[in-house]
């Protein structure tokens, strides 16, 4: 673990908001590092608490019980004012963009440096370093609406980072884009935490997002973290319901119930899903099983690869004398693999 602070951290944070009578948790004990120079990915559903947790960052929330540090310092209980100096050193890249329309791709990127008080020539200095560094140079006097959405998100990020933050919050930052658009943010996000250093919290709720530039992701639901690690073990070994169901979502690598159903109507013998780590183990047991007579069929799943590691899942039909197929089944069960019958 680093010597110096992490970028933020929570210590037992808890936040309830009351109308009337009623009284609503949105968060529930959570504990997080965040450390320095990472992306760290937080991934939930709608209503599990993400956008209260990055409000508590910048400040614009404050908790309930527990304590907020950023870079090391407790924002709890701070005052107005020195929120404001300490969201100087915090970027923030928003789902609609929030550009002004009366302003021109340059005008934007520049507001934050006219609050903070720089001097003309050095606004706009930055302005056209920050204009090159997200492509768009040749854009600096076009409006919003003579922009695409991807152009837009560009300047959203532009201007986050105009005061030199070291922290970085995008908030559903690809869900108003297309695909394409998305993995072209996607890589500029990345761009930005290796070039510049900058430390990024995604908050989204599409794993592809997390899949592609998540260093470590916590998985929230219900107000508080259920997975909590690196992205490829999330990706691999997904231990709680909702990360299962994200996972899911993407890979489409393990047969739902009802494809169970079919393929146990279509084929013969056992049917057993194998996960796959880093492509270990599986060869070498199924070279086994052609050895002791037992036969062999894939009938489902994927192979995919993340952060230079393989991962996934297939489903074989074994069948065979029952003996074999016990103990090519059992052969499967280690290293690397585990097996669901």
């Amino acid at each position: 673990m680093s010597a110096e602070p992490p970028a933020v951290e929570f210590r037992s944070v808890t936040k309830t908001f009351t109308v009337g009578r009623i009284v609503t948790t949105a968060l529930d004990g959570i504990d997080l590092r965040i450390e320095r120079g990472e992306i760290f990915g937080i991934i939930g559903y709608s209503g599990a608490g993400k956008s209260t947790l990055v409000r508590l960052i910048n400040g614009l929330e404050q908790p309930t019980g527990g304590t907020v540090l950023v870079a090391g310092q407790p924002i709890t209980g701070l005052s107005e004012r020195r929120i404001r100096r300490l969201r100087l050193d915090i970027g923030m890249v928003f789902q609609q963009f929030n550009l002004f329309r009366s302003r021109t791709a340059a005008g934007n990127i520049e507001y934050p440096l006219r609050v903070a008080g720089r001097p003309r020539a050095e606004r706009k200095a930055r302005v056209a370093e920050l204009l090159e560094f997200v492509g768009l140079s040749d854009k600096a006097r076009n409006y919003p609406d003579q922009l695409s959405g991807g152009q837009k998100q560009r300047v959203g990020i532009a201007r986050a980072l105009a005061t030199s933050p070291a922290l970085l919050l995008a908030d559903e930052a690809t869900s108003a884009l297309d695909p394409e658009t998305t993995a072209e943010v996607l890589r500029l996000l990345r761009k930005v935490n290796r070039e510049l250093g900058v430390t990024i919290v995604v908050i989204t709720h599409e794993m592809d997002v997390i899949r592609a530039v998540a260093d470590r992701v916590a998985v929230l639901a219900d107000g508080q973290i259920v997975e909590l690690a690196g992205t490829f073990d999330v990706f691999a070994h997904p231990q709680a319901a909702p990360t299962r169901s994200f996972v899911d979502s993407v890979l489409h690598d393990r047969p739902s119930a009802d494809e169970l159903d079919r393929l146990r109507a279509t084929h013969s013998g056992r049917l057993v899903t194998v996960e796959i780590a880093d492509g270990r183990g599986v060869g070498a047991a199924l070279a086994a099983a052609v050895a002791a007579g037992v036969r062999f069929e894939v009938v489902y799943g994927g192979v995919s690869s993340l952060q230079d590691r393989t991962f996934g899942s297939l489903t074989l039909a074994l069948d065979g004398p029952q003996a074999a197929v016990d103990r090519v089944a059992a052969e499967l069960t280690t290293g690397s693999v585990s097996i669901e019958a």
